[in-house]
């Protein structure tokens, strides 16, 4: 029996295997998620299922961030049959005002539109224990965030960002902070609107959980 195209994209998001972060480098303490990595999976798991992805970019330089944000959106093309295909809308980032700006935003949005296609699993199982979880485990309350992604070329700002917010106590909440201490630090150092954008939801979390022992 033919398949139609959410067919395939089920098949696509069961058949594709976890993206493994890459090797710690020198000077950093933690494992970047790559978007060549999370392109290759995604790109061989929606071949196999004879389904190809196009992407194109709405560019918006945002002056009182002195930043340029880049907005994904992918359309994904069932080879079968041409005139079905799925799109995949909002994916967004900011990158700096530089020679790499664009480029960097460019490659983040599109990873994070192929992660949430097919909810790609993520990471490898750190020193402290802790296993990472697929996309579709995380919670409902990063579609409610509007605002426009900061991001970085070494550090997972979305993934520390998801974990704050699933926190539901205070001890959960600093044992994650102690967790990503590394990446922040290198955030603060070396990208201070990420760090600030993780800060403000990490101050958020912290006094929601204050105000939930106080009552």
């Amino acid at each position: 029996m033919k398949k139609n195209i959410y067919q395939k994209l089920h098949s696509a998001c069961l058949q594709a295997g976890a993206v493994k972060k890459a090797d710690k480098v020198k000077g950093m303490h933690f494992n970047p998620l790559l978007h060549d990595a999370v392109q290759e999976v995604a790109t061989q798991s929606l071949l196999d299922n004879n389904l190809y992805v196009t992407c194109n970019y709405l560019t918006e330089v945002m002056d009182k961030a002195d930043a340029i944000m880049v907005v994904c959106t992918m359309k994904v093309h069932d080879i079968d049959d041409p005139t079905s295909f799925v799109i995949v809308d909002g994916c967004s980032a900011m990158g700096a005002m530089d020679k790499f700006g664009t480029g960097n935003a460019m490659s983040y949005s599109r990873k994070y539109a192929f992660l949430n296609l097919l909810n790609l699993k993520t990471g490898i199982k750190d020193e402290d224990g802790y296993q990472p979880k697929s996309f579709n485990k995380i919670s409902k309350e990063q579609s409610k965030e509007t605002s426009p992604v900061y991001l970085d070329d070494n550090v997972d700002a979305e993934e520390i960002k998801e974990y704050i917010q699933l926190a539901k106590n205070s001890k959960q909440f600093y044992s994650i902070a102690d967790r990503y201490k590394n990446q922040l630090q290198y955030l603060m150092k070396n990208n201070s609107k990420a760090y600030k954008q993780i800060k403000k939801i990490a101050d958020a979390k912290e006094l929601q959980l204050n105000n939930n022992v106080q009552q």
